[in-house]
């Protein structure tokens, strides 16, 4: 197991402390890219386990379309090519008081170079219904809410 796997759980706390002061609500997104066959893009971060939508915080002075779009193509090396839509909107209040997260779908985007610096471990494309054994439970989620027709949970 990679050693930024281990020391999250005690690292996260000490993040949200600092992400706590200084600010009232914290705000972020994530990315679902949909690929011609239907195929979605995940990613498998250096600090958590599991596979996860592309996402991240929104910087000051950023909007909210611009943030997931920027995320995006940090994580996956994805360049969007339209504006993203936004989907859907979630409280994340059971993991993080104040921290709401949105998520956009972004249907046309080219392959441009990676600029992750060490966050991410892997990428990968797959089909909503074929989803590796280790996606994170709120990626399943959003991915059934988007394919499968499942009720949006306003909870993240």
């Amino acid at each position: 197991m990679n050693w930024r796997v281990r020391i999250e759980p005690y690292s996260r706390p000490l993040f949200f402390a600092f992400s706590r002061a200084s600010r009232g609500m914290t705000l972020g997104v994530r990315a679902v890219a949909v690929d011609a066959g239907g195929r979605v893009m995940l990613v498998r971060h250096t600090y958590l386990a599991g596979w996860w939508l592309p996402g991240g915080g929104v910087d000051r002075g950023e909007t909210i379309g611009d943030a997931a779009a920027r995320e995006l193509f940090e994580e996956t090396g994805l360049r969007a090519t339209a504006p993203g839509r936004l989907v859907s909107v979630h409280s994340n209040e059971r993991f993080f008081r104040g921290d709401h997260v949105l998520v956009y779908r972004f249907d046309a985007f080219e392959v441009g170079e990676l600029t992750h610096r060490g966050e991410i471990a892997e990428i990968g494309w797959f089909a909503p219904d074929a989803l590796p054994d280790d996606a994170h439970r709120s990626t399943r989620a959003r991915l059934a809410e988007m394919f499968a027709g499942a009720p949006v949970d306003p909870l993240w």
